[in-house]
Parts: structure tokens; sequence; C-alpha cells
């Protein structure tokens, strides 16, 4: 249990390197601490705190800097989350009052509107439903045994991917199949579709002889639609605290923010409210130097969806919290407009 005095010169250092970097030293504290405390007993204050592993020093420097233990038991004791100020819930209306067509729209949009406000990287998560089910399903032909396979979502969600028919499969038997598959899973939730059409099989075989051939290619495309379910903005904000010269970290980085099974591991905010993973507790290696912040936005009947910042570990964490609080208020508000007007 630290004192109040350690406390505060915890969150000093920590709000310190925030702003500009560098390590600070006892003659800085002293003049910055609330309270009249002498050098030498601020000294004394940090031994304890490094002894307790909250802060290092660096190099032969008199000065401290927060370790990644330091930022948890700081954001787990002494962050308050900032009210947002007037100017900046205007920016985000505004952005958000723009007219959206689909659901998919307003979740780049927010992802866009944080990165932009951070200088991050922000990403959003879709609404987890099981109210969402398969509105429609078409297939239009490209020549050449080339097909563009549509999904159509009751969300509004739509999903299309180009593939290669086999040779057996006639432009009758192709539309044939269309009206099948369409009467049999019309209106039935998306994650019970691919059960649903290996039941159909047996009806399919009127159609043609080797149905499982065409059943695979729709069922990635639904593939295809389970992993679309994030947006990203500013990936590239990413790069801005790598080290120097560390072209192995920038390779890393750089792919893992394109794959939706690494990012979905790495978010994994497990429905709390609002999380904050520092450093190690990220898992990724190339993240050492890294924190997430992330937060549930709740859609009512249409789900509970994420959004979260990824930044350096030095980030402003009151500022980021409360950015990301009011920001997933305003992004629940428009998607639940959305989906009112697009249910009348």
């Amino acid at each position: 249990m630290l004192t109040e005095r350690q406390l505060l010169i915890l969150e000093a250092i920590i709000q310190d390197y925030t702003d500009v970097g560098r390590p600070i030293g006892s003659k800085a504290l002293e003049r910055q601490l609330p309270m009249h405390v002498s050098s030498a007993t601020i000294r004394n204050e940090m031994s304890v705190l490094e002894r307790l592993g909250l802060i290092n020093k660096e190099h032969s420097s008199s000065g401290r800097v927060p370790s990644l233990k330091g930022y948890r038991y700081y954001v787990d004791n002494l962050v308050k989350p900032d009210t947002v100020d007037k100017q900046s819930l205007e920016n985000i209306r505004a952005s958000f009052g723009s007219q959206f067509f689909k659901s998919d729209e307003i979740l780049a949009e927010s992802a866009q509107i944080l990165s932009k406000m951070t200088n991050y990287t922000a990403i959003a998560f879709r609404p987890e439903s099981q109210d969402i089910f398969l509105q429609g399903f078409k297939i239009m032909p490209m020549g050449q045994q080339r097909v563009m396979v549509i999904l159509v979502m009751s969300d509004g969600a739509v999903e299309s991917q180009i593939f290669n028919l086999p040779k057996y499969i006639s432009g009758e038997e192709l539309e044939a199949m269309v009206r099948v598959i369409n009467d049999q899973v019309s209106g039935v939730p998306i994650n019970q579709v691919v059960e649903k059409l290996q039941e159909s099989i047996p009806l399919l075989l009127h159609y043609v002889h080797q149905p499982r051939g065409f059943l695979d290619v729709f069922g990635r495309v639904l593939d295809k639609a389970a992993q679309d379910q994030f947006f990203i903005g500013g990936k590239l904000n990413l790069l801005n605290f790598v080290e120097s010269g560390d072209v192995e970290q920038i390779k890393a980085l750089y792919s893992l923010i394109d794959r939706y099974d690494d990012i979905n591991g790495l978010i994994n905010n497990s429905g709390e409210n609002i999380q904050v993973k520092i450093g190690k507790e990220l898992i990724n290696r190339s993240l050492a130097n890294y924190s997430l912040i992330s937060a549930t936005y709740d859609v009512d009947q249409h789900g509970k969806g994420l959004i979260a910042l990824l930044g350096p570990t030095n980030m402003p964490y009151s500022k980021m919290i409360g950015l990301l609080g009011t920001l997933r208020e305003e992004l629940a508000s428009r998607l639940l407009d959305y989906y009112n007007s697009y249910d009348d």
C-alpha cells in the first residue's frame, strides 16, 4: 500500500513522462508536487517506488521513468476519466451526422474519428447479435464460369465475393440451386446458415450431382462475412512509436493489424465495460511498448460491440479513457438510430 506522498510522486512521474517523454528527477518533482517536500525526501520515496518495481532509473541519470508495473498500478488505482470538452463532443457528433447507408459505414467512421482525434490506431468491431439473419442470396454471372455470390443480411450489411464455379454446373442448375437455397436459408440466423444448408443437400441433388462443391463456395462467403467484423482507422499511426531502425517490428506490426484472428485475440475484452491492457499483457511481443484501451458499446437487441485504441504505453490514460467512453456512447446512439430507421 503506497502512502499519499508516494502516490503523488508516482502520478507526477507518469504524467510528466507522458507530456515530455523524458526521465524526471527529484528537483523537477519538488517544483511540481502540490505539497512542500524536500528533494532529499523525494529521492528516498523514489527509491521505495523503484524497489517496488513501479519506476525505473534510466542509465546514470538521476531521473526516473514509469515501468509497465507502474503504469498498471496507475491505471488501476489513480486514473479518473477526463470529461471530453465541448468542442471535441461537437466534432464527434458532426462526424456522425452524415447520412450512412450501411451500419459498416458508421463503424468505419467511428474508427476514423477516434484515430484522427488521438493520432493512434483505432479499431471498431461490429455488434455481435444472434438476431442478424440472412435476408437474401443471389448470384450474378460474370462469364467463363465466374460468378459473384452476394449475401444480404437483415442489418443491411452486404457481403460479396467472386468465384470460379466447377464446369459441371450449368446456368439452369445454378438458378435452381439459388431458388432452393433462398427457400431454405432466408430468415435463418447467420450463425445457423451453414448447418441449414447441409440439411438441404438431398434437395440440391435433384439439380446437380455434386452440390458440396457449390456449398463450399457459399460457406466461404459466410466465413468472409464472419471475419469482416472490424474496421481500422490510422493503421500507419501504429508505426510512429517503433524504435528507430527496428525493421522487424515494423513488419510484425503491419501484418498484425490486417489479420482478423490476431486482432480479435489481441482485444478479447471479455465483456468488460472499459479495459486497459499494457505491454506484455498484449501477448504479442511486437507490442511490448504499446497499450490498448477497449470499451464495449450496447445497441440493445442488436447486440454489443467493441471499440478500441492502440497506442504507446506513455499515452495520457485519463484523456484517452474519457474520449473512448464518450465515443462509444455516440457510436451506440448513431447505430440505434440507423437500425430503427432500417426497421421502419
